[in-house]
């Protein structure tokens, strides 16, 4: 054995063979160390250990009792079982052991803030969080897939959880699943039929009432959003948009956060969602605020942000956005230009705060953006009294 002290824990590598003839040696050796670091959290890194008998179990045992916080990580699956067969699992917290994958050299199919999805084959893809300390997060998006499928929203389930480089994944099961994306770009004269099933698989998502407390709420998320950005418009439109976002009232319908057709796949016909981790619920017009951005929003100064963003030219993007617009709110050309007014609104808002938050940092100069979301924002909210649609 080995170990190291790793902030506020004392970290204890194990390797090789835990039996009786060794048992009584590990056992003082570990003890030792903890006795020793009596003051830090205790955990067993079992990535190479091979085997664990009885008597070793009886040391884990002890050491339970000893410190009752300890916990095993890395455990490889074969001494996972033995834990698991003899209910050391239901007693203590013990972290199987995460297999490794390599992303070298693969298809990027989507990219979002938290991270991007590759397809590891055809079978196979795996979304890698860009932030190391990310297996909270990963079980988070876990929990508000699996709550998306009970209700019904057709969803790619995720089975398993593998180490990336220095981070993790969600690995998924898709055989010879494409995105909308990538379906639109190869067939560009299927655009109204898979146009279609983009937006009917989103009504599907509007359509679901969520329990309460069961996925954030964006109404509350859009209000700070607009209460940032009020101190940076001219105060009469800063007072004006916070006032519109707030006068949006509850809802726990469901909302994917991200809906764009790099976040949808398609598998023998069905629509299915992907990267669950903005599921909240909401009034649709925060998501088709986040619609616009993906489509125009991004795009608005630089149209080669759509190729690198979504997969598709720009012109393209656009013929996404207005065709499913048109397709979701329906009506005359009035309202649906009233309805794109609105979502405007929304993406603006988020791109201006986020414009803020990021210039300057890592030497990028955002002032032209700043200015064009400041302006447009001015300018839309004098000329609308609710952001319903």
């Amino acid at each position: 054995m080995d170990f190291k002290i790793d902030g506020n824990s004392v970290v204890i590598f194990l390797k090789g063979r835990i039996d009786s003839l060794n048992a009584a040696a590990t056992e003082n050796e570990i003890f030792s160390v903890l006795n020793g670091n009596a003051d830090k959290n205790p955990v067993i890194d079992a990535d190479g250990l091979e085997y664990i008998s009885s008597a070793g179990l009886r040391i884990v045992l002890r050491i339970k009792k000893a410190y009752p916080a300890v916990k095993l990580v890395n455990v490889n699956s074969d001494v996972y079982e033995i834990f698991d067969m003899t209910g050391f699992t239901e007693m203590m917290d013990i972290q199987k052991a995460y297999r490794r994958i390599s992303v070298e050299g693969c298809e990027v199919i989507g990219r979002g803030a938290n991270g991007k999805v590759y397809r590891i084959n055809d079978d196979t893809i795996v979304k890698v969080y860009l932030n190391p300390d990310c297996l909270e997060d990963i079980r988070r998006e876990r929990d508000l897939a699996k709550k998306a499928f009970v209700l019904g929203i057709p969803t790619a389930i995720s089975y398993d959880i593998a180490r990336v480089d220095d981070s993790y994944g969600t690995v998924f099961e898709l055989l010879d699943a494409k995105s909308l994306a990538k379906l639109i770009d190869e067939n560009p004269d299927k655009i109204n039929y898979y146009v279609d099933m983009y937006v009917d698989l989103l009504k599907k998502i509007h359509s679901t009432v969520v329990k309460d407390g069961d996925m954030p709420d964006m109404r509350q998320v859009a209000i700070s959003w607009a209460n940032f950005d009020k101190d940076y418009l001219p105060k009469e439109a800063g007072e004006k948009l916070v006032k519109l976002v707030e006068a949006v009232p509850q809802d726990n319908h469901m909302m994917h956060g991200d809906y764009h057709v790099k976040n949808v796949m398609v598998q023998s016909g069905e629509a299915l969602l992907i990267d669950m981790d903005t599921l909240c619920v909401g009034n649709p017009i925060f998501e088709l605020g986040s619609m616009f951005n993906a489509y125009k929003g991004f795009s608005v100064l630089d149209k080669t942000v759509s190729k690198a963003f979504l997969g598709i030219d720009n012109d393209v993007a656009v013929k996404v956005w207005e065709k499913s617009l048109e397709k979701y709110v329906g009506g005359n050309e009035e309202k649906i230009a009233e309805a794109e007014k609105k979502a405007k609104i929304v993406g603006y808002m988020r791109l201006l705060r986020r414009s803020i938050r990021r210039s300057g940092s890592g030497g990028e100069d955002l002032t032209k953006y700043i200015e064009f979301y400041k302006k447009e924002l001015t300018e839309l909210v004098s000329s609308v009294d609710s952001l319903l649609i």
